[in-house]
């Protein structure tokens, strides 16, 4: 059965002056209801939600993304609600298929997971994307886990829609914030969840504490629990936090690693062709950056998708085996692939000149 559905936007921002306006005027006509729920911003940010809405909600900051975004979904009054950061955005394009959703939606639907694309490289094109839940029907089933780090567990009826919102940072959080709140949650003996323990070893990582990282992500490793796309993606932190070590070998092994979990990933295989490439071992690089371009990515699946792992990066790579093994033709035929696949990519119109060059001259 389809029917009109409302929609009530729930968001939680603190000091996003810069940004929360831009959100706000690409939702705000998609949307029935806003709610803004402040944690404690000292800049306009407030003033800039009151132009939008009178629903702004105070909620005082105690470490726990859940608890504010749970009190933010307590104020909804429509039959559905999306949650959006304050540097999220929803373009033109995604809006006319935002509204096209809203208007065909049936109401048995319990959850509508969007794309996110959330990397993008020097032209734009998107770079890291992945699935996440985004309207969620509002019958108290919706609720927030996790201090950092939150999610919904799927629940009922979920509906995966072609519609992505765009995540445009302009300025970067606190770098510390989120492995602060893991270390106060393990001050304080809260046991992690098998999620959470992967973040937590994320956090290490991107925090240069890799022997620590090395030993968290091995840890979620060793754990039977854990969602498998999770699994792989600490797979490649492991093993990136290997070879900036020195451990190549186990970085290695840790890549390999990962088919104990799933089918392999493009990811996976370029990463493995680089091992190869840097040991000097051309034709063994170039059969797991062939079988790399050979895997379709699949982000329906809901765990980060490396966009250019795919195609461009073991096009590139591959373009660079033949050169060093003297093949030029196939040199050249792989680059060019690159290049329908991002034919204003400096990298690919640098080496485009370079084999024009050199053919010329011999």
């Amino acid at each position: 059965m389809v029917s009109d559905i409302t929609i009530s936007l729930c968001m939680i921002v603190k000091n996003e002056q810069d940004v929360l306006a831009r959100c706000l005027e690409s939702a705000k006509n998609l949307v029935d209801e806003i709610i803004i729920v402040d944690t404690g911003s000292t800049d306009k940010t407030k003033e800039i939600a009151y132009l939008y809405t009178d629903k702004v909600y105070d909620f005082k900051w105690v470490n726990d993304f859940s608890k504010a975004r749970n009190f933010s979904f307590s104020k909804a009054t429509k039959d559905y609600i999306m949650w959006l950061d304050a540097d999220d955005v929803i373009t033109k394009s995604e809006q006319k298929k935002f509204i096209e959703l809203k208007n065909s939606l049936p109401n048995d639907v319990d959850m509508i997971v969007l794309k996110y694309n959330v990397g993008f490289d020097e032209n734009d094109n998107v770079t890291l994307s992945y699935y996440r839940e985004r309207i969620i029907k509002n019958d108290k089933k919706a609720v927030w886990e996790g201090q950092i780090h939150e999610v919904i567990a799927p629940h009922g009826k979920i509906l995966h829609k072609d519609i992505y919102i765009e995540h445009r940072k302009l300025h970067q959080s606190d770098p510390k914030r989120n492995i602060n709140i893991f270390l106060d949650m393990k001050l304080n003996g809260i046991k992690f969840t098998p999620r959470e323990q992967f973040y937590f070893a994320r956090e290490l990582y991107y925090n240069k504490l890799y022997n620590e990282a090395i030993m968290e992500f091995n840890n979620f490793l060793d754990n039977k629990d854990g969602w498998i796309e999770n699994k792989i993606n600490a797979c490649i932190d492991l093993a990136e936090c290997y070879t900036l070590i020195g451990k190549k070998e186990k970085s290695f092994l840790t890549l390999l690693r990962s088919f104990e979990f799933d089918t392999p990933r493009a990811e996976i295989c370029s990463l493995i062709g680089n091992y190869f490439f840097n040991n000097e071992n051309y034709k063994s690089a170039i059969y797991w950056y062939n079988l790399a371009t050979q895997i379709k990515p699949d982000i329906t699946k809901g765990g980060f998708c490396l966009i250019d792992y795919y195609k461009f990066i073991p096009y590139m790579q591959l373009s660079l085996c033949y050169y060093r093994l003297g093949d030029i033709n196939n040199a050249i035929e792989f680059n060019e692939k690159a290049g329908k696949v991002k034919p204003t990519n400096s990298s690919y119109l640098y080496n485009k000149d370079f084999f024009n060059t050199l053919t010329k001259n011999n």
